[in-house]
Order: structure tokens, then sequence, then C-alpha cells
């Protein structure tokens, strides 16, 4: 039995950072989703509207985000948007490697060692995410015509 604690420590942490890194991307979404969710309910919405308000508006920020990423001639613009999808799965990813950091070692340097470096990994893992959603610019651009 008490074999199986740490192995069931490390699958949960295991797990968990591969949820994390799956769903970093998902990070904006589910801010504003849960931002204006909570609001609907302190404005008198109700539970299930505040559910309702939260799921909508999340699902039109990833949709509006992949509509822009699909629309958007410039290159600059496009990678504005990206930022803006990576910046709080950085601020998550932080918070998250953080956390387990602090579950697993005392000193406090070390733990923020840790989470800049989840952190970095966090971000680099949705940029490149994102970059695969995104569609290629049109044809023909920047190529050398003669």
């Amino acid at each position: 039995m008490i074999i199986f604690g740490p192995l069931l420590v490390i699958a949960g942490i295991c797990f968990i950072c591969w949820l994390l890194f799956t769903l970093a991307v998902f990070a904006l979404p589910f801010f504003v989703g849960l931002t204006l969710g909570v609001w609907a309910f302190h404005t008198g919405a109700g539970v299930f509207g505040g559910i309702l308000v939260g799921l909508v508006a999340g699902g039109a920020t990833f949709g509006i985000g992949q509509f822009a990423l699909g629309f958007v001639p410039w290159t600059w613009l496009r990678l504005l948007i990206i930022l803006l999808f990576v910046a709080p799965a950085v601020v998550a990813g932080y918070s998250a490697t953080y956390g387990i950091a602090h579950m697993a070692m005392p000193s406090a340097t070390w733990q923020t060692i840790f989470a800049v470096i989840g952190a970095i990994a966090v971000g680099v893992t949705a940029f490149l995410r994102f970059t695969g959603m995104a569609t290629p610019g049109p044809a023909g651009q920047g190529v050398a015509r003669t």
C-alpha cells in the first residue's frame, strides 16, 4: 500500500500537467466566460442564466478569435491576436506550476524558478497550437514573380 501512494501522486501530477497543456489554448475564452457568467449571476440572471451567459461568452470569444485568425490578412495582426490568447495561458501556466512546486519544495526561490519555466513551457505550447490553428495567408503572398 505504501508504494501506491507516491505512484498515484505522480500520476495525478502528470494528469494535471497534461490537462494544463491541453487546455491552455482556452484560457482567454474561459476567463471571459467566467467573468461574464459571474456578472450575469450577480445582476439577477440566476444560476442557469449565469452558466448560459458564461458558455455563450466563452464560445463567442473563441469563435471570434478563430474568425479573426482566418480572415485577417496581415501577419502582424495575426500575431497580436495569437498573443492576446497566449498571455492568459502564460499566467495560468505560472499559477499552476507555482502551485505544484509549492507542494513539492520548500524553497520560495526554486518555486518561482520552476513556475517561470512552467509558464514559458505553457506559453510556447499555446503559441504553437494557435499558430497551427491559424490558416496560411493569401496564396502568393511574399513570392517573387519573374
